[in-house]
C-alpha cells in the first residue's frame, strides 16, 4: 500500500468527521457568553461634547482616563472636568476626584473634593461652591447634592446642607441649615 493513499484516507476521514460535527452542532443556537465585569474600552486624555435633543451642547467632559464597563455600560472617570453651558453661552465648570456616568448619560456623579465655578465672563458674578459629592443631570441643566455646600461670591459667603443648581437660569438654592455672611465691598 502506498503511503500517499494512507494519508489521503486519513484526511478524508477527518474531513467527513469535521463536517458531521459541524452539522450536528449547528442547531444548538448561539453560544451564551458570561459577562465577567470587564471593561469594553478605555479612553486616555480625551474630550467629549454631549448634545441635547435639539443638537445643542448639554455638557462637555474632559479627563485623563475613562473606562466603560461591559456589564451595565456605565463609565467611571478619573479627575473629570465637566463644563455645563449657561444661558449666555458661557460655562459652569465642575471638577472632582472621580466621576461616574449612567449608561444613557442622563446622570453623572462627582465624588471627592467637588468644586463648581461660574463662568468667568458674562452676567454671573464670580461664584464658587465646594462639596464632597454632587449629582449632575445635563439634559435638565441641573446639579444637586444632599451634602454640606459652601458657596462664595464677591462680598458674600453662604453654606447649607443640600443644594440645587440650575445652570440654564443661573439660579441655586440651599435645602436646609442655610447660613450666610455678607461683607460689604469698599
Amino acid at each position: 500500500m502506498n503511503w500517499r493513499t494512507v494519508i489521503g484516507g486519513v484526511l478524508l476521514v477527518v474531513a467527513v468527521l469535521s463536517g458531521w460535527s459541524l452539522l450536528r452542532n449547528r442547531d444548538k443556537g448561539p453560544q451564551v457568553t458570561v459577562d465577567d465585569g470587564t471593561v469594553d474600552y478605555v479612553l486616555h486624555d480625551f474630550q467629549i461634547v454631549v448634545l441635547d435633543d435639539e443638537g445643542k451642547e448639554s455638557t462637555t467632559l474632559r479627563a485623563p482616563r475613562l473606562e466603560r464597563l461591559r456589564a451595565d455600560q456605565t463609565m467611571t472617570i478619573a479627575t473629570p472636568v465637566f463644563e455645563m453651558p449657561a444661558s449666555d453661552g458661557n460655562h459652569w465648570t465642575l471638577r472632582s476626584q472621580t466621576g461616574w456616568v449612567s449608561a444613557k448619560g442622563e446622570e453623572m456623579r462627582l465624588r471627592g473634593d467637588v468644586s463648581g465655578d461660574s463662568p468667568s465672563e458674562g452676567a454671573t458674578p464670580p461664584t464658587t461652591f465646594r462639596t464632597t459629592h454632587l449629582n449632575v443631570f445635563p439634559k435638565d441643566n441641573r446639579a444637586a447634592t444632599d451634602a454640606l455646600v459652601t458657596m462664595t461670591r464677591p462680598g458674600m459667603e453662604q453654606s447649607g446642607v443640600g443644594f440645587e443648581l440650575d445652570s440654564k437660569n443661573n439660579t441655586y438654592h440651599f435645602l436646609s441649615q442655610s447660613k450666610g455672611r455678607y461683607t460689604p465691598q469698599r
